[in-house]
């Protein structure tokens, strides 16, 4: 993620920080989820961006017990381009409760492959 700032009149990008992570972004999140989770477990989906693995980010996913998803390092077909295919994906499992985290990645990579 990137977050804008002017300094000297030039607009540049820069990295969002944990700090900004922990303290607004993932409290709205939990918020939400929270308000509509029909059951006690929550698993997240991060990728390795530098503020998704800090011991801030880290401590406060634990904070919550939020589970994390592993995300592969250099996985070309994880890809930005691909992203569009997520909320497809996303609403088709909508709803669907399931009984361990590997069925939860199997119903996905169905989806995602075209099998269903």
């Amino acid at each position: 993620m990137v977050e804008w700032e002017r300094r000297k009149g030039i607009r540049r990008a820069s990295l969002v920080r944990s700090e900004w992570y922990t303290t607004i972004c993932l409290p709205e999140v939990i918020e939400k989820i929270e308000k509509n989770k029909r059951q006690r477990r929550i698993i997240l989906h991060h990728d390795n961006g530098s503020y998704h693995t800090s011991a801030e980010t880290i401590r406060c996913l634990e904070g919550h017990k939020i589970e994390l998803t592993d995300h592969p390092p250099y996985s070309s077909d994880l890809a930005p381009k691909d992203s569009y295919l997520l909320p497809s994906v996303k609403n088709k499992l909508r709803g669907q409760r399931f009984l361990s985290h590997e069925e939860a990645v199997d119903a996905f990579k169905m989806l995602v492959l075209g099998i269903s």
